[in-house]
């Protein structure tokens, strides 16, 4: 039967033929049974055997032979690039397509720079490119990132043609992005006299590469609306990043719902994604619900989850599903355990803090990183553990960064040790990566000493910087699958009536509750009234009292600061929770609080 393997001297045999046929019918028949026995290969032996058997029969003279044992052995699953480029090298005119897959074969290996020599050498050999060629040359210099190189490339495209090839358009697209050049992403989009699917996953990959969430969004809301309705997973995790990194959990939502209306199945990187969205979002019980159905659980679930519990200060339960992995035979790595650390960390578990950093060192094998010493210094600070934690950053094998630094002066303030608070905003300004928000820690801790003159001197240092590294705070919260940003004291929002009359409802509402404002935040040199208003229109403040206008009764609001949460926001969201009966979650730099009832989730621990 034709195409059916027959082991025989454990080579591939081909049948007998019951009657002649004439020269050039038998070869394009054993030419065509040959490569039916290759496609029907399942490892590189039997590979192999097929090989000897097409050498045998002359047949590897046939460029049509010889191109499909190249693509056989370079991209299946079970080939060999080495032995591929070995055929490869044996043909004396290799064409178009041959190069096509050995350069597709060299990139599925990550041998990016072999893929662009071999492009040099097609040239050189007068071999002319097509347009399968470039899409998987644009991949090795997107994964380069070889902007150079790939804006050669894009010279080659227009001179031979093929700039309007859809294909092309969406790899150059890719590649610009990949190489941080949106602009140029953009540009070759808007001139795209037709798109795709493809298209519009290139460029919302682009943006999410640079980390421009609010423009993957509204690409994706765009792409709906020009009809594209089933988008690649790969976009899809994209969108759900972005929605992580903004909290817009109601766009989040809509694309969950998309992906359950146009997918059959789920696979574990959207799933992790989804996982990822809803716990970043506040929605921490969703995820859980999410990752406790979850089939096929990988490290990355495990770690997202960890470090999402983490996030939200439930250390206990966080252990809990580091043990499950460890359970179903799964390896942590280290980022795994930067999760459990902070879990520890963000929930005052000391002592299981301190024994799985050592079960992560003598267990696990795992050499502590600078993020590893970072948790482990903020576990020590917080439980007031200070000449612990300055000894441990004394022992470090590397040197220590701003953030360790950082985390040793905050945990300083908070247990008022003038002395080793100094020791390390010495060293944090000696690093040239300091803050406008160090100086005012320091400040004030001189203040709660009451060294009004060390106070001075350290505000006056900060007046002095001009070059400063001051990230301006903002705040955004979602409102009707619309993400609004705010800044402190943004002119446009306390200009608008409704946001300034509800702000007053607001101060006049905490009067009568016992709000009083914590003006030592506020590092300017005027008086206290002045000090209250500049605290009054804190990010924030604008944000709750932007949702309060535009969102029901009883909703709740979700908010995202780039920033950690000074004292006196904290204090006034848990007023205002009991107030107007609203749950008000925030996300800052550090993690998450939960605002219900005049409480705070973080138990004032942060």
């Amino acid at each position: 039967m034709v195409g059916t393997l027959v082991l025989y001297q454990n080579h591939f045999m081909l049948p007998q033929e019951d009657s002649p046929k004439s020269p050039e019918i038998d070869f394009r028949l054993k030419e065509q049974e040959c490569i039916s026995l290759m496609k029907g290969c399942n490892s590189l032996e039997e590979f192999k055997q097929v090989h000897a058997q097409i050498i045998k029969l002359g047949l590897i003279w046939s460029s049509f032979c010889a191109s499909n044992l190249v693509a056989t052995c370079a991209l299946s699953d079970w080939g060999s690039m080495d032995y591929a480029c070995s055929i490869f090298s044996d043909i004396d005119d290799p064409g178009t397509f041959d190069f096509n897959t050995i350069m597709r074969g060299c990139i599925q290996e990550l041998s990016l720079e072999e893929a662009l020599f071999l492009y040099i050498e097609m040239l050189e050999r007068g071999v002319e490119p097509d347009n399968f060629t470039y899409p998987a040359l644009l991949k090795a210099c997107a994964l380069l990132t070889a902007i150079e190189e790939g804006m050669q490339v894009h010279g080659h495209v227009f001179k031979l043609g093929l700039q309007d090839d859809l294909y092309v358009q969406n790899s150059l697209i890719n590649m610009y992005g990949k190489c941080r050049k949106i602009r140029s992403s953009c540009l070759i989009f808007e001139q795209m006299d037709q798109k795709s699917i493809g298209s519009w996953s290139a460029l919302i990959s682009a943006h999410a590469n640079l980390g421009m969430w609010s423009e993957c969004l509204k690409l994706f809301r765009d792409m709906n609306s020009e009809g594209f309705w089933r988008a690649e997973e790969s976009v899809m995790v994209s969108v759900l990043s972005a929605c992580s990194h903004l909290g817009a959990l109601d766009f989040g939502r809509s694309v969950h719902c998309n992906l359950l209306r146009n997918l059959s199945g789920l696979n574990v990187i959207v799933q992790t994604s989804l996982i990822d969205m809803y716990v970043r979002c506040g929605c921490i019980e969703k995820g859980l619900y999410l990752f406790d159905r979850m089939e096929g659980k990988n490290q990355m679930s495990y770690s997202v989850m960890i470090s999402g519990l983490a996030l939200h200060g439930r250390g206990d339960e966080a252990l809990k599903v580091f043990s499950k992995m460890l359970d179903e035979q799964l390896e942590p790595d280290d980022v795994v355990y930067v999760g459990v650390l902070s879990a520890c960390s963000r929930s005052g578990l000391v002592q299981e803090g301190l024994e799985f950093f050592e079960r992560m060192r003598l267990e696990h094998q795992i050499e502590p990183t600078l993020e590893h010493y970072g948790c482990m210094v903020d576990l020590m600070g917080k439980a007031g553990m200070l000449s612990a934690a300055f000894d441990l950053i004394k022992s470090m094998p590397m040197k220590p960064n701003d953030v360790v630094w950082r985390s040793l002066l905050s945990a300083c303030k908070v247990h008022s040790n003038v002395e080793l608070a100094e020791v390390a905003a010495k060293n944090l300004f000696q690093q040239n990566c300091q803050t406008a928000s160090d100086y005012l820690t320091l400040s004030n801790l001189y203040a709660k000493a009451q060294k009004w003159q060390d106070a001075a001197c350290a505000r006056a240092e900060l007046a002095d910087n001009e070059g400063l590294n001051q990230e301006p705070g903002y705040c955004s919260v979602e409102v009707q699958r619309k993400v609004y940003k705010f800044l402190s004291q943004d002119k446009f929002y306390t200009k608008c009536e409704g946001v300034r009359e509800m702000l007053r409802e607001m101060e006049w509402q905490l009067k009568f509750e016992g709000y009083s404002a914590d003006t030592s935040q506020v590092l300017l040199d005027v008086d206290e009234e002045e000090k209250r208003k500049i605290l009054g229109c804190h990010s924030q403040k604008l944000s709750i009292a932007f949702a309060l206008i535009h969102t029901s009764q009883h909703s709740p609001i979700r908010i995202v600061r780039n920033v950690k949460m000074c004292s006196d926001c904290h204090t006034y969201t848990k007023f205002i929770s009991t107030i107007y009966e609203r749950e008000i979650t925030v996300r800052d730099r550090n993690r998450f609080h939960h605002f219900k009832n005049g409480t705070c989730s973080c138990k004032d621990y942060w």
